[in-house]
């Protein structure tokens, strides 16, 4: 699947129960989007850091998803400098970036880090199936269940589509260029792509009401809690008061 992820293991956050590393992930992204200080962003990159080796996270995958997220982080660390008044740190030209604007791009680069690194060692060890049925059980509104549960189940529909579409386009002599016609015809690829998903919702909404579905998942798991979760409980509200103190001392 396109949105396949590190749910095949056997470590320590394998074993958690996905409520657990549902709640502790957005406690913990939380956390790490209201610091501010640099001892508390230290913190919260080693703690994700840690995760993600107990995690056992494959290397060459995890790093892949991080230089995604910080070759836009380059952009921000570039433009934000120069927006946010305060001591000259240098110029080039006409362009001048600041200390403060600096020291900004950098928390936003280690927040932006740290977050994703818990949510892929906590949420993306999840099998995408079993977060969803951990949702229900955490009495998530049933409309963002459900659009869950459809983007993850259709999303690779989706994808396949889009490139039976780019290699109908290939074969009738399509060559990506930067001209009119080039964005004109990528223009009705998305379109069309669009057509066929609303397409496809119409008749799989037909098809769900055909089977009786009347507006809610049944969840048949039963999720139980034990020894290790506790732990990683309370392992997490102790780095969350560590995060705090840090913080607001």
């Amino acid at each position: 699947m396109v949105c396949d992820t590190f749910c095949e293991g056997d470590s320590t956050v394998h074993r958690l129960d996905a409520r657990v590393r549902l709640l502790a992930g957005a406690a913990l992204s939380v956390a790490v989007a209201l610091a501010g200080r640099f001892e508390a962003l230290g913190l919260a990159l080693a703690a994700a850091a840690g995760l993600a080796l107990v995690a056992r996270l494959p290397l060459g995958p995890t790093l892949k998803r991080m230089l995604s997220l910080n070759v836009f982080m380059l952009l921000v660390a570039v433009l934000i400098p120069l927006t946010v008044p305060g001591t000259v740190a240098f110029r080039i030209g006409p362009l001048s970036w600041t200390r403060e604007g600096l020291l900004r791009a950098a928390a936003i680069t280690g927040k932006a880090n740290a977050i994703v690194l818990i949510l892929t060692a906590l949420l993306g060890t999840v099998e995408l199936t079993e977060l969803g049925r951990a949702m229900a059980r955490l009495h998530v509104p049933n409309k963002l269940i459900h659009l869950y549960f459809f983007t993850v189940r259709y999303i690779d529909v989706l994808h396949h589509e889009y490139d039976r579409l780019r290699r109908c386009m290939t074969v009738r002599g399509f060559r990506p260029r930067m001209t009119l016609h080039t964005y004109r015809s990528l223009a009705y690829l998305v379109g069309m792509l669009l057509v066929k998903s609303f397409d496809r919702s119409d008749r799989i909404v037909a098809a769900m009401k055909c089977r009786g579905f009347q507006g809610r998942f049944v969840v048949v798991d039963r999720f139980a809690l034990g020894k290790l979760d506790a732990a990683f409980a309370a392992g997490t509200v102790g780095l969350l008061a560590l995060l705090g103190w840090l913080q607001w001392r």
